[in-house]
């Protein structure tokens, strides 16, 4: 695998396209993938190539022969880099892994594909339990998903957890107990932390969990039968109860399941609606002829994208971080004869086994197709009319907004501004942003108080206004951007120090205040406050901007006031420095815990030796 970066030192297209012409030859005639970059080395698109040399140049060629997406994409391009690989699937996996992490702007993925939670059987372990997560590594677990619709993957958690009685504490807290926890009490945990169930019996049940996330209801009845059965012959009735207690959920849950056919097997059914920048892919899981559910994805910068290379970059995306594969892929449109071979093999690959990817025409299978995709189309219009919806009822907010507060034109970016303290330690000042009357969270920043001493709210304000605007005066890309309203968490005295400060930057904007409980509104230079009803669009609009940012400046305040307290207590202590705090923190979770602790348990951490932690224990004994 060869790397080589090409950049053109110069900024324009014409520069750019010059400059990255000149380099074209040395790009070789192999699978690779490349990185298209901007005039800032952000990087804007990745692609993969069969041959890069050819694929690359196809780029410059006459604009007129190339789509506007790709035209808007090329006339960004500065510089690019690219990677050889062996082969096409070698690239086609390296693409997919730098989409991940650069999430470039020109290129189709899976809308917050970072946070898609998945369930996770933790069958590395000994004792394995069912966890939610949304981080997927390679840790030696099984993980099912992704899944979409959160409330229902929680529904499902509870059921397993009421079903299938498996451990559901840390591996720290897996300690052999002599009385078991609440949780085995209630029947919902078999306490292996006890010793008192056998490990065959406990992997049995993992296998069981298996079996029912992957759909197969059908073989763990007979499973869970055939094992109630030998129970209850070796008159282990105990056992042979909580199996037919099992038996009952599982058969409960199939009956829910819609049986379309015996003769279709596991299979996936994908169903694509596209938008004008976005598309919506709807995925049917068929599992032994049964549809056991469904999830929408949303994909993102498509632009005017095929539905070929929508799907394409779907079963791409979606497939590389899903864990179940079945062997049948039903689509309703055809790929890219260039993609799919490739496409199919790297499938094959991740599943380990047979795939075969099918555009049926015509019976069962194509009549679940349509149904998918009537259902991608209708998740589509729902979002866009209620998008429609809440954008008419933005643009009516804000406009009531400006008549109410007498502004030359509806403030589209609102900053909302908040100190907090503790008796003046620690102080925090937060700025939060409002666009188009939602939350902008990208956008919001906090600031530690560096020049005043005590509590003093109104200089504490003066400096975060300060900072904040001299740095948007400065250039900087984080505060470029200017408001069109500065609303202030207090009355007229916080509004006069904010005002103060523009006032010295040579800057002015429509500055109010909120205050608390009588929710009054303070417009700077007047002395009678702006009382407004509290069904009042316009002051709810206000109350949200005002509490975001009441809540952004006291989470930072805590977290900072929680930081210098475990300093002031663990780095104080003789033998205990940044690292080895930093360690005891992450093997105990918490101060409270590692109190908790004894002093042989505290040597057993990472980093600790007996003759530390009994310095520890003492010192925080002694505090205590």
């Amino acid at each position: 695998m060869a790397t080589e970066d090409i950049r053109t030192g110069q900024t324009g297209e014409a520069a750019a396209t010059v400059a990255i012409e000149s380099k074209l030859k040395s790009l070789p005639d192999t699978p690779g993938i490349y990185l298209m970059k901007d005039e800032r080395s952000r990087v804007i698109y990745v692609g993969k190539a069969r041959s890069l040399k050819n694929r690359v140049r196809s780029y410059f060629q006459s604009p007129a022969g190339l789509d506007p997406k790709t035209r808007t994409l090329v006339g960004h391009i500065a510089g690019l880099e690219y990677i050889a690989t062996d082969s096409e699937v070698e690239a086609l996996i390296l693409e997919n892994n730098l989409i991940k992490f650069y999430r470039p702007k020109y290129n189709i993925r899976l809308r917050d594909d970072k946070s898609y939670p998945y369930l996770k059987v933790t069958i590395n372990e000994e004792y394995p339990r069912v966890v939610l997560t949304r981080n997927y590594i390679k840790d030696g677990s099984k993980y099912y998903g992704p899944y979409t619709d959160v409330g229902a993957l929680r529904d499902t958690m509870r059921l397993l957890e009421n079903v299938f009685p498996l451990r559901g504490c840390k591996p720290s807290q897996l300690k052999r107990q002599a009385r078991p926890c609440l949780n085995a009490h209630i029947g919902r945990c078999l306490a292996p932390c006890t010793g008192e169930v056998p490990r065959e019996e406990y992997a049995e049940l993992v296998q069981r969990v298996q079996l029912f996330l992957e759909g197969r209801t059908e073989a763990l009845v007979a499973e869970i039968e055939a094992r109630m059965e030998k129970a209850a012959d070796e008159l282990d009735f105990e056992r042979a109860a909580r199996l037919r207690d099992q038996l009952k959920a599982v058969e409960a849950v199939a009956e829910r399941q819609k049986i379309v056919s015996t003769r279709l097997g596991d299979q996936d059914v994908i169903g694509l609606a596209l938008g004008y920048q976005e598309a919506v892919a709807q995925v049917f899981f068929m599992r032994e002829g049964k549809l056991v559910g469904r999830e929408s994805f949303w994909l993102n910068h498509t632009g005017e994208s095929t539905a070929s290379e929508v799907l394409t970059a779907f079963l791409e995306r979606y497939y590389s971080a899903a864990e179940v594969i079945p062997p049948t892929l039903l689509l309703p449109d055809e790929l890219n004869p260039e993609e799919e071979p490739l496409l199919t093999e790297w499938l094959r690959g991740r599943r380990g086994g047979r795939l075969e990817i099918q555009v049926p025409r015509r019976g069962e299978k194509r009549q679940l197709v349509e149904l998918a995709v009537r259902n991608a189309q209708l998740v589509l219009k729902e979002k866009l009319q209620a998008e429609e919806a809440s954008t008419r009822r933005r643009e009516e907010t804000l406009e009531r907004l400006r008549r109410d507060l007498g502004l030359e034109k509806p403030p589209r970016r609102i900053e909302g501004y908040d100190i907090s303290n503790l008796m003046g330690k620690q102080a925090v000042g937060s700025m939060v942003v409002f666009i188009d009357g939602e939350p902008a969270k990208g956008e919001y920043r906090r600031f530690s108080i560096k020049t005043v001493e005590g509590p003093n709210d109104y200089d504490s304000l003066s400096e975060v206004i300060r900072r904040r605007f001299q740095k948007g005066l400065e250039g900087s890309e984080k505060f470029s951007e200017m408001p069109d309203l500065l609303l202030i968490d207090g009355g007229r005295g916080q509004v006069g120090a904010a005002v103060k400060s523009l006032d010295l930057l040579g800057l002015s904007f429509p500055c109010f205040g909120l205050a608390k409980e009588e929710e009054q509104i303070f417009p700077y230079g007047e002395r009678q406050p702006l009382v407004l009803p509290l069904n009042s669009p316009s002051l709810q609009l206000l109350q949200r901007v005002r509490d975001e940012a009441h809540r952004f400046a006291l989470e930072a305040h805590r977290k900072r006031r929680g930081k210098a307290a475990v300093h002031s207590r663990l780095e104080d202590v003789p033998g205990i420095g940044p690292q080895r705090r930093r360690s005891l923190l992450k093997h105990f979770g918490s101060l409270a815990r590692i109190r908790e602790a004894g002093v042989e348990e505290l040597a057993r951490a990472p980093g600790m030796n007996l003759t530390v932690a009994q310095v520890l224990h003492d010192y925080l004994a002694e505090e205590d």
